[in-house]
């Protein structure tokens, strides 16, 4: 049996460490273990081995902001171990470090020999899914240097340079070749009586293009200080509900990932930022609309992701067109990604513009913003921006010209670009997948609000009457629109989307629930849709499945197709209370905060569709993101939806 991965995280870098504290660099089903900053893997091995044979664990690693286990030598009854290996490990700022306490058992003197196998393949994220891509790297060249106090790894293609630094103390009594590329770090540990011997290793990552000058905390325990403090300014001065202690304790949680989530960009003017990278392992990065939906969750409780999140989607936003990247004049960014790949441009997510939704939901946070804390200033400061986002939403985005917004599958990146944009994820209730260019329903709720919200800064701070009034307009019609072509008569529920022949694709989905959030449906519409999602077929104990049970299209353990998502349950928590449906909207504030409850506090990416009916505890999805930026912030909305009750 394989170890189960543990997740470290700090800020742009993480790693997935095994029961033993070690890093195999083996590929199997689920992610990848090892040390990535920046898209790349800059430790692919770091295995400890004691004379001469792997130790067993006697006390595992365990989930948490540093990683502790308790190593021994393996053996029996007859023969106790002669020593034990205490490991502590924690990452920071492009760095990881580990704390290693030998301790022997006993009496007399005892001699062990102590190796630390160590590699960095560099390998780009792209590159470790199970995708079974292959991409070229012509003219890539690995080396190593050994050092006095540990060995440095470089990589280099063309201009791209990427290296890690491997030292320890104190230094090592040799570095050995292993055959593989490896390096193996021996010490020779003289241990007294019952004495001990502590070592420290240190690896620091510089990806391409770093140029700040990067410190390595001293220890796991100063790095688990930095990361204690962060989540500190987070959680200060949240007042979490009395009433309800489990919602307190997931609110606190939330907060405290989200301090870790926070990953670094640039504001148009050039300024640092940091802002909520949408999880780990795989999307350690600025998504546009992970970000948005993230920072709309705690704004009325910490606005600073909000107005940092806009200021890094300004900067990203497109000027012109660029047909391998989806980019079209005003559109929001969709993904930014910093890794070898990305640079060579074989990956088109450098920065990757196929999402049909983080437009809208720009205008939205913006508009939100404002509202709630009266800075009026960023949003004059953004007025160029938020006209070009309106400028796509009605050109480009195919609001003038077709009545809605419209996306057609990217061949070279996303086939749906609004939130469920797996493929085969906008299908109708037979499974069919939708043909042409794609209407999604939610992402019109986005736009109807983005253009109602704008004329408010129109006509409050950009004093633009004509412009409030235009837009004021174009929301009145798609809403009618909306009304008119989406409703299912015979169903009493709106379409998922609308195909490229106008058809309606007839899934019922949790997207109904945006509609809710944004306002788009009338009263008597929006309270038979609230209502319908507390239906058994929809809602599975800990939340509203994606995909209502029964239809064949219907899978539990399905990405988009029957599962559970946090996020989409808090907007749908919102649009509920929204529409005075308040027992609803505890329905299911209380199902996701049981389940919270369950996993300690953290609500993942993503739960499997299984109702609570036939097994009582959530059962988890095999690939979900451990810590994501939405469901982090999730328990946040919930809080706003029902407050402690």
């Amino acid at each position: 049996m394989t170890d189960r991965h543990h997740l470290l995280v700090y800020g742009g870098t993480f790693a997935a460490v095994g029961d033993r504290g070690d890093i195999s660099g083996v590929r199997g089903a689920g992610p990848p273990d090892g040390l990535f900053v920046r898209d790349a893997r800059h430790l692919s091995r770091w295995q400890l081995t004691l004379d001469g044979a792997v130790p067993e664990a006697l006390v595992p690693v365990a989930d948490g902001d540093a990683a502790r286990c308790v190593l021994v030598p393996r053996g029996g009854r007859a023969e106790p171990p002669s020593c034990a290996l205490f490991r502590e490990q924690a990452v920071g700022d492009s760095s990881f470090v580990e704390a290693l306490r030998v301790v022997s058992n006993r009496p007399v003197p005892l001699t062990v020999r102590l190796a630390l196998t160590v590699d960095a393949d560099f390998t780009d994220q792209f590159e470790l899914r199970s995708d079974h891509r292959t991409y070229a790297k012509t003219g890539a060249v690995r080396r190593r240097q050994v050092l006095d106090d540990g060995v440095e790894f470089t990589y280099q293609r063309g201009e791209w340079r990427s290296v890690t630094t491997v030292s320890a103390e104190p230094a090592p009594d040799a570095v050995e070749e292993t055959g593989t590329g490896a390096r193996r770090l021996v010490w020779t540990l003289e241990l007294e009586p019952h004495g001990s011997a502590e070592l420290t290793l240190r690896a620091m990552a510089r990806p391409h293009g770093e140029r700040r000058a990067l410190r390595v905390p001293s220890s796991p325990a100063a790095m688990t200080a930095e990361l204690l403090a962060r989540e500190g300014e987070f959680v200060e001065g949240v007042a979490f509900p009395t009433g309800w202690p489990e919602l307190a304790a997931a609110c606190a949680r939330g907060l405290a990932d989200l301090a870790a989530l926070q990953v670094q960009a640039t504001g148009p003017d050039g300024e640092e930022l940091r802002v909520p990278a949408a999880g780990a392992p795989w999307f350690l990065t600025l998504l546009g609309r992970d970000a948005l939906l993230t920072s709309l969750f705690v704004l009325p409780y910490r606005p600073r992701p909000a107005a940092a999140t806009l200021l890094a989607l300004a900067a990203t936003q497109a000027t012109e067109t660029g047909p391998e990247s989806v980019a079209q004049p005003g559109k929001i960014v969709h993904e930014v990604r910093h890794g070898e790949l990305a640079h060579f441009r074989q990956v088109p997510y450098g920065r990757y513009y196929g999402s049909v939704d983080a437009t809208p939901l720009f205008l939205v946070l913006l508009g939100a913003y404002a509202e709630r804390t009266g800075d009026t200033d960023l949003a004059r400061r953004l007025e160029p921006h938020a006209r070009a986002a309106v400028g796509w939403m009605l050109d480009h985005g195919g609001l003038t010209s077709r009545g809605y917004l419209v996306y057609r599958a990217d061949q070279g990146g996303l086939a749906n670009q609004n939130w469920k944009d797996s493929p085969g994820a906008i299908c109708s209730a037979d499974g069919a997948r939708a043909s042409g260019p794609v209407t999604a329903a939610g992402a019109q709720g986005y736009a109807y609000d983005a253009l109602r919200r704008t004329a408010w800064l129109a006509r409050a701070v950009w004093r633009d009457e004509t412009y409030a009034a235009l837009l004021e307009q174009a929301a009145a019609d798609l809403r009618d629109r909306f009304q008119r072509d989406f409703w299912m008569p015979e169903r009493s529920f709106p379409a998922l989307a609308l195909d490229g022949a106008g058809r309606q694709v007839d899934a019922l989905a949790s997207d109904a629930g945006h509609l809710l959030w944004s306002g788009l449906l009338d009263k008597e519409y929006g309270e038979a849709v609230g209502r319908r999602l507390l239906e058994p077929d929809f809602f599975s104990g800990w939340g509203v499945r994606t995909l209502a049970a029964g239809q064949p299209a219907y899978h539990p353990l399905s990405y988009h197709r029957g599962s559970v998502w946090p996020h989409d349950n808090a907007l749908i928590a919102l649009g509920l209370a929204r529409y005075g449906l308040h027992d609803e909207a505890r329905a299911v504030a209380h199902g996701l905060v049981d389940a919270a409850t369950a996993t300690g506090h953290r609500l993942p990416e993503v739960l499997a569709g299984y109702g609570r009916d036939t097994h009582a505890e959530p059962v988890p999805y095999p690939h979900a993101c451990v810590r994501e930026s939405r469901s982090a912030a999730a328990p946040l909305a919930l809080l706003t939806a029902v407050g402690g009750a």
